[in-house]
């Protein structure tokens, strides 16, 4: 009996040893786990901020990387859309114009010289001298003609310009584009724009200058605002009736701001975010309005300032954290 009661005795401290072997590591790892998710929590500021703070080891795990922001500036733009016109027709009205000033060219050299002939009475009979001067009237018809259908294209300013046949040369050879640049009837410029840069919506972060030709000489029936013509070189994501952005230079200061580079750039719902590191372990995600494009990123004016830090690496980790903690809503 008594070694009975020894054997037992052994065998429930054996078990209490075994038991605490066991457990004692998942609670360690438990308290371990809810020491490292206090560290990495969603905070609320007094005005409705969201912060999420993590650790320096944390911070390291995820990759987080960040950026001071430098002051910028850019020249004043406003925004449009349009597309990329068909350059055949173009083409075509712009080869009956250069045909129509070349022979009048020449019809006028010929009434000319016939003219100085007969003034000086060496066998040029007036009938050859009436014919001639018909001859040229009607290449100046002709000539005129094919100006208005130009100017009716293209604009008025078309026809005047010195690079007119280069013009035509590229559009032949797809090299270049015409593209049509439509405002809201919000929007209305005193002054005629300067340039443009042109972006697709396939390419909406490559862009394209793009010199002013004139005003559209039509109203687009659903923007209802002016309307401008610009030629830009060829790109990759550009084709006829491909639909575009167009951000047209117009005199006035240059706006201040920063420059925002596209690593730091989170979708989320629709909307545009940025991390901006606000402590050493403090992190809080703002909304940002995506403006006006450039080649470092997005130049942005409100709700961001120089020397901010942002996030430039690991974003999407820390959005991850943040819904998590919220919840994951």
């Amino acid at each position: 009996m008594k070694n009975v009661f020894l054997g037992l005795l052994v065998g429930l401290l054996a078990g209490g040893v075994l038991t605490w072997t066991f457990f004692k590591p998942h609670e360690a790892e438990k308290e371990k786990k809810e020491e490292h998710k206090e560290e990495a929590r969603v905070q609320h500021g007094t005005n409705g901020e969201t912060f999420l703070k993590l650790d320096q080891e944390t911070q390291a795990h995820a990759g987080i990387k960040v950026a001071e922001l430098k002051p910028a500036q850019l020249r004043p733009e406003v925004k449009g859309y349009g597309r990329v016109l068909d350059p055949a027709p173009i083409a075509a009205i712009m080869t009956e114009y250069n045909s129509a000033q070349a022979a009048l060219e020449v019809s006028r050299q010929e009434y000319e010289r016939v003219k100085k002939l007969n003034a000086m009475d060496q066998n040029v009979s007036t009938r050859t001298l009436q014919a001639a001067e018909a001859a040229a009237r009607h290449d100046q018809i002709l000539a005129d003609a094919a100006a208005q259908k130009l100017a009716a294209t293209l604009g008025p300013g078309v026809a005047r310009r010195k690079d007119c046949k280069a013009m035509l040369e590229g559009l032949i050879a797809l090299a270049q584009f015409v593209v049509r640049i439509d405002l809201p009837a919000s929007e209305s410029l005193e002054e005629a724009p300067k340039a443009a840069r042109i972006s697709s919506l396939q390419s909406s972060e490559k862009l394209l200058e793009a010199k002013y030709l004139g005003r559209a000489t039509t109203v687009d029936t659903q923007m209802q605002g002016q309307s401008f013509l610009f030629l830009t070189q060829a790109g990759l994501s550009l084709a006829p009736g491909a639909f575009v952005t167009g951000y047209l230079q117009v005199p006035g200061e240059p706006a201040a701001g920063v420059i925002v580079p596209r690593a730091a750039l989170l979708r989320h719902e629709g909307e545009v975010f940025v991390y901006v590191q606000t402590g050493e372990q403090l992190f809080e995600r703002k909304e940002i309005e995506l403006e006006h494009p450039v080649e470092e990123g997005w130049f942005v004016r409100e709700g961001l300032k120089a020397n901010d830090k942002i996030v430039i690496a690991g974003a999407q980790q820390l959005l991850s954290e943040e819904l998590k903690g919220a919840g994951g809503e």
